[in-house]
């Protein structure tokens, strides 16, 4: 298994990629490629003591600036370590490709370079959020800002055969993210899409409201991208408005801060719940092959877990199963994915 990492990719490269890499080859035995100038890889692996002999490096230039079009990776940044690693991957030279850059430029470049699974429409990124108790998959969390109904309708299918084949969730229940439960809430999209996603092979339970989500009430959560992308936010920042009240009420008096100790390991565990850096990464479902990206500010261990995310995609042959879950989508209505 060669996994392919955007060594230029991220806020914190090539270092953070390295450290990462390194301790998911150690943890998983995944092989590491390295993507980028071999110059500055060499020369930070030497600075932080890596020994780069049992990975492979592969020169590229320069990375893809983020402040560029995304559209450029096609040309103007052909040979930046994002568009060179989606090369290895599309020629076969790997079998997943990780990157914490630009998100709108690795989706073009995996969309044009690796190219979409068979059927799909578009690709979606899929994030998965802490809820209740557990984790809810968003799909589509920003890659589509403007979306038709059969769009939606394969969000769900692929966030369907996510949850079943990574997180092992037998027929897990789809929610259409909606200003209500009726069937005919919401815009001509919603209502089109609620019709779709009822007909389509996977365990529909109806319109979901946001309110419910975080309390569990769904496993896959769709929508189009603009909506995901805004509740993606919105939880980021709950999550960070949650540990500073708790923080705040916990050092407020002397009893608090005795209070904060005897609660240090249940703190401690909603801390790791709201880590992004415990899931790594959120793949770009309807990839040909799987791509994973990493959160831009990934340290070394939100890198490992991105890797673990690729290896879970090629074990569990997810992209195969995507394709044969929009395959069956045409075919059978009323089969099950």
């Amino acid at each position: 298994m060669r996994i392919i990492l955007d060594a230029l990719g991220g806020d914190h490269a090539p270092l953070a990629v390295l450290k990462g890499g390194a301790l998911a080859h150690a943890r998983f035995g995944a092989d590491i490629v390295f993507v980028g100038d071999e110059q500055a890889i060499r020369s930070a692996a030497d600075t932080e003591g890596i020994d780069l002999a049992c990975f492979e490096v592969v020169h590229a230039p320069r990375a893809m600036p983020i402040e560029a079009e995304a559209t450029d990776i096609l040309k103007d940044y052909a040979d930046s370590s994002m568009a060179v690693g989606l090369k290895l991957l599309a020629e076969g030279k790997g079998d997943a490709f990780v990157s914490a850059g630009s998100t709108a430029a690795l989706l073009v470049g995996a969309t044009f370079i690796v190219k979409r699974s068979k059927g799909v429409k578009r690709p979606a990124i899929a994030t998965l959020i802490p809820c209740y108790k557990d984790r809810y998959l968003l799909v589509d969390s920003g890659a589509n800002h403007e979306c038709r109904p059969d769009m939606l309708c394969q969000f769900g299918i692929m966030g369907s055969v996510y949850m079943s084949r990574i997180a092992g969730i037998k027929s897990p229940r789809v929610g259409l993210v909606n200003i209500g439960t009726e069937p005919s809430k919401g815009t001509e999209l919603y209502v089109e899409s609620h019709k779709r996603l009822s007909e389509a092979p996977i365990n529909f339970i109806g319109n979901i409201e946001p309110r419910d989500i975080p309390l569990g009430g769904c496993d896959v959560a769709v929508a189009d991208g603009f909506t995901g992308n805004v509740m993606l936010k919105l939880s980021e920042g709950f999550g960070s408005f949650i540990k500073r009240i708790l923080k705040d009420m916990l050092t407020r008096t002397a009893g608090t801060k005795i209070a904060a100790l005897l609660l240090r390991g249940s703190i401690a565990t909603l801390s790791e719940d709201m880590d992004y850096s415990s899931e790594g990464g959120a793949p770009l479902l309807g990839i040909a092959k799987p791509v994973i990206k990493a959160h831009g500010s990934s340290n070394a261990v939100a890198i490992m877990n991105a890797v673990r995310q690729a290896k879970l995609c090629i074990d569990t042959g997810m992209t195969a199963e995507i394709e044969a879950g929009i395959a069956r989508l045409k075919e059978d209505p009323n089969g099950t994915v």
